[in-house]
């Protein structure tokens, strides 16, 4: 359970760099490197500017937890209640042990046996 809180209340980002549409890498709390293929915006010539598109991307993944943590236990239905109220008592039934041990075949006699059923079927144990 704390690893829920903790994990729902802490912000990150994943920065992620992309050659093409090939991932080249991604980085937790930290800029991704680069792969070293970036190109300058513009190449200045003699009388002209040449645009060309550079490959490379970075993307950047943020996510943001909760600020406040609240439990409103005043706001419970009825239907929430009765569930918990059935969950713990049967929690706290489930780990009473029997206080003596009750035994199904005690009040029955055994049957009476009229034959020996080994000496009918001729199977001896040798």
């Amino acid at each position: 359970m704390a690893f829920v809180v903790l994990f729902s209340t802490m912000s990150f980002t994943v920065d992620m760099h992309f050659c093409g549409d090939t991932l080249v890498d991604t980085a937790i709390f930290k800029e991704a490197k680069s792969c070293g293929m970036e190109m300058n915006k513009t190449t200045p010539t003699s009388d002209c500017s040449i645009t060309k598109k550079d490959c490379c991307t970075d993307k950047q993944l943020m996510v943001d937890g909760q600020d406040e943590l609240k439990i409103s236990a005043d706001k419970i239905s009825f239907d929430q209640q009765v569930f918990i109220a059935s969950f713990y008592y049967t929690y706290k039934n489930l780990f009473e042990g029997l206080e003596e041990k009750v035994t199904a075949f005690s009040e029955y006699p055994p049957p009476i046996i009229v034959r020996q059923i080994y000496k009918l079927d001729e199977t001896y144990l040798i």
